[in-house]
């Protein structure tokens, strides 16, 4: 059935933005646009979103690219593309992103989560009602019996990023600043996105403790109680630039993570080519419990990004046609 729903949906929106191509002629000033479609929820949500609405609001012909913070910065740096990466974690994306800000290079238009990200190390909130003791980095990393591996006796467990989310780099360095080796421990890679999500997941359900990365807004952290703990020192941002987020770092030193900042970022050609398309991307912006809401939407009903576009769509209405013109959120209406 909601396989059949989603087929005429997808019937229905082609037909649409065939007519609306076809009607007005004033959307052709778009032109094509490769949009990064990130691999976690809340990315692929937006990605999703700014598809459809570019192309039924200003007649662009998008591609969606597959896309992760490390590689998408690289791509952009070097030859420009993707055009747009709708959610790129600053903080995480390090000196190569500012130095191309700085530059010119890539432009940076809506601070798409208005009130920012949170990133950190996280228990659940069941073992932290258990183990009040355990309430910074130095508390969890002194007991490696509390948090075990999954397949080495006698050895804590430390869940990392996966490759391509410029995360790893943060929590390898971390994981070597606060010698989580020399204190027991293995900073495990859980080989992607759904790893690391099954393996909280797995561990909550059964009610086991678990230490690790994770972020806010994510669906599991809008379904699970988890606690951050307290990295005990300062962020410095100077070598957090330098060294933390960097893959290279010889010396990495103890350093918290900041509040981090999420931007939607465009190539520069692009935002200079395409100023009509440029309006939405610098307007459309949410908090992070949204961008949570969307993504335990999409987990729970084993939805795609499209799907969760068209709950924002559906459900937000009041809110996404603020950012258009009426005769372009009528167009994105037709379309759906």
């Amino acid at each position: 059935m909601r396989s059949m729903r989603k087929t005429r949906l997808a019937a229905a929106l082609g037909a649409g933005l065939a007519a609306i191509a076809l009607a007005a002629p004033v959307l052709a000033e778009c032109g094509r646009v490769a949009i990064a479609n990130m691999t976690w929820a809340s990315a692929e949500f937006a990605a999703h979103l700014d598809r459809i609405v570019l192309e039924a609001a200003f007649g662009c012909e998008v591609e969606l690219v597959p896309g992760d913070t490390v590689p998408t910065v690289a791509s952009m740096i070097e030859r420009g593309q993707p055009d747009i990466a709708p959610e790129m974690w600053t903080n995480n994306a390090g000196a190569p992103l500012a130095a191309a800000l700085a530059d010119g290079r890539v432009v940076r238009l809506a601070r798409i989560l208005s009130d920012g990200a949170e990133e950190g190390w996280w228990v659940p909130a069941y073992f932290r009602d258990s183990h009040p003791e355990v309430a910074t980095v130095d508390d969890a990393l002194a007991r490696p019996d509390l948090f075990p591996h999954p397949e080495y006796a006698g050895v804590g467990a430390v869940y990392g990023c996966p490759s391509g989310w410029a995360c790893q780099y943060v929590m390898e360095n971390q994981f070597r600043a606060w010698r989580g080796g020399e204190k027991g421990f293995e900073l495990v890679d859980p080989g992607s996105a759904a790893g690391l999500a099954g393996a909280l997941a797995g561990a909550y359900d059964r009610g086991e403790a678990w230490l690790g990365y994770y972020a806010v807004p994510t669906a599991l952290l809008a379904k699970y109680r988890m606690v951050k703990l307290d990295f005990g020192v300062p962020h410095d941002p100077a070598h957090w630039r330098d060294c933390t987020a960097r893959p290279d770092c010889p010396e990495p030193k103890r350093n918290a993570w900041a509040e981090s900042r999420v931007w939607t970022v465009a190539a520069a050609e692009f935002a200079e080519s395409a100023p009509e398309a440029l309006s939405w991307l610098r307007r459309r912006a949410w908090p992070a419990a949204l961008a949570g809401e969307v993504a335990l939407y999409m987990e729970e009903n084993r939805y795609d990004g499209e799907d969760g576009a068209r709950y924002f769509l559906e459900e937000y209405e009041d809110l996404w046609t603020s950012w258009l013109s009426p005769e372009r959120a009528a167009r994105v209406k037709s379309a759906l």
